[in-house]
């Protein structure tokens, strides 16, 4: 027997049981692996649901489990660390023809994957509240700025936050259909989201590549007319989210 079928027969429940199986006496397995394969299964829906919440109270929890055991067909754990399983979740929401209609569940599965490699991701330590403030003014536009790891930065045509606030929260206002963009920081514990003011998320991204401050606030000028620098850095330093200032060239 195959490793490939085993695996399949895994996370199948329809698949009869692999052939060949015994234990370790040389006894017939398949009801010893109907039990195994029942766990497993249960197991790693229970870690998808953990980790799109917000998508199981959106869809409710019995349609999600069954969407989600047709995840674990399609895209079974590679790896035994399962903390960060879950990565093609959102694409395959995308894919879902069943759920075609709601086009915004596939970003609210990004926003919530990504608070979640948020909170794994690398410590840092964020540069002095005053940091800014000993660079003479002239300087500033050739600055490049280094950003935390666990920084995220999310695009979507639809209400994201709000739908996250929403659902994770009590008394927050029912979501309003516009697109909202979203940063993620985690300056202690937890990761908070954070809905992103005009250009600020063409902004972030810019000094995310080795942008000069200059030049992505241009970038975001440009995106965003009514783009505000002074919200924006102030927002990164609020959230701890910058580790280093330089005018080393960009790699």
């Amino acid at each position: 027997m195959s490793q490939r079928i085993f695996s399949q027969a895994l996370l199948a429940p329809d698949l009869p049981v692999p052939e060949g199986l015994t234990d370790g006496y040389g006894a017939p397995a398949g009801k010893r692996f109907a039990v195994y394969r029942n766990n497993v299964t249960v197991s790693l829906m229970d870690a998808l649901e953990t980790g799109f919440s917000v998508v199981a109270k959106l869809i409710g929890a019995e349609n999600f489990r069954n969407i989600a055991r047709e995840y674990l067909r399609a895209e079974p754990p590679s790896s035994p660390v399962m903390m960060l399983y879950g990565a093609g979740f959102p694409a395959f929401l995308a894919g879902f023809a069943p759920l075609a209609k709601y086009g915004y569940l596939p970003d609210v599965a990004r926003l919530e994957y990504a608070l979640r490699e948020s909170y794994h991701a690398a410590d840092a330590t964020p540069i002095a509240p005053d940091a800014l403030a000993q660079i003479a003014p002239a300087a500033l536009a050739d600055m490049r700025f280094t950003l935390a790891p666990a920084l995220r930065v999310l695009v979507s045509s639809w209400p994201i936050h709000a739908l996250w606030l929403y659902n994770t929260t009590a008394g927050a206002p029912k979501p309003q259909a516009v697109a909202q963009s979203v940063l993620i920081t985690r300056a202690e514990f937890d990761p908070v989201p954070q809905l992103l003011p005009p250009g600020a998320d063409s902004f972030i991204r810019a000094l995310s590549t080795g942008k000069t401050l200059g030049t992505a606030a241009q970038h975001a000028s440009e995106a965003a007319p009514a783009f505000e620098l002074s919200t924006a850095l102030g927002l990164l330093l609020s959230t701890q989210s910058i580790v280093k200032i330089s005018l080393e060239e960009s790699e």
